[in-house]
């Protein structure tokens, strides 16, 4: 594709630029856009529903941004949100809906936990920055899961620390019908 961009994109070179030549460079940026959408999609990215009647069903949700994830889990709490944890996987910031009082999960699905890292894999936090994220992140758990996460998950920084939906039942989180 690059190729072919490319050489689209230099056609007609002994002419002055118009809207008209100009239009297989817009053309080739939509093939990279529409590209980088199926690649992101195919890679399992987290994949998220809305339903009909305020659930909003997670599968193999693979995490990402704290804050992000904090301001999405507060918008709805403030809309009363059934959440579904029902993939294969909830990993990182997926975690936190684990707090929301009217979250359910399977037994079959594996939480993963870590503390706060930066965006820049392998590089630590400062401290007071890791201190804050992982406190903002354990404010999100139920207190069964707060401290074992404070004292423990949150050390865990290259993987994760995997509990599976039938412990995390065990320990008082919903199961889901």
């Amino acid at each position: 594709m690059q190729q072919q961009c490319t050489r689209n994109a230099g056609a007609r070179q002994d002419r002055a630029p118009t809207t008209r030549n100009a239009s297989p460079v817009r053309e080739c940026i939509k093939r990279i856009a529409v590209a980088l959408i199926i690649s992101a999609a195919a890679m399992g990215l987290p994949k998220a529903s809305a339903s009909v009647g305020g659930t909003l069903v997670i599968r193999n949700d693979r995490g990402g941004n704290i804050d992000t994830r904090a301001r999405q889990i507060s918008r709805l709490r403030s809309e009363g949100t059934r959440v579904e944890i029902r993939g294969r996987y909830c990993m990182s910031a997926c975690t936190m809906y684990l707090g929301l009082r009217n979250t359910c999960i399977l037994p079959n699905t594996v939480f993963g936990f870590h503390g706060p890292s930066s965006p820049y894999y392998g590089i630590a936090l400062p401290p007071e920055e890791f201190e804050y994220w992982s406190r903002v992140m354990a404010s999100h758990y139920p207190r069964q899961l707060q401290d074992w996460f404070l004292r423990e998950a949150r050390n865990t920084t290259m993987g994760f620390l995997r509990i599976s939906g039938r412990e995390l039942i065990q320990m008082g989180i919903q199961r889901c019908a």
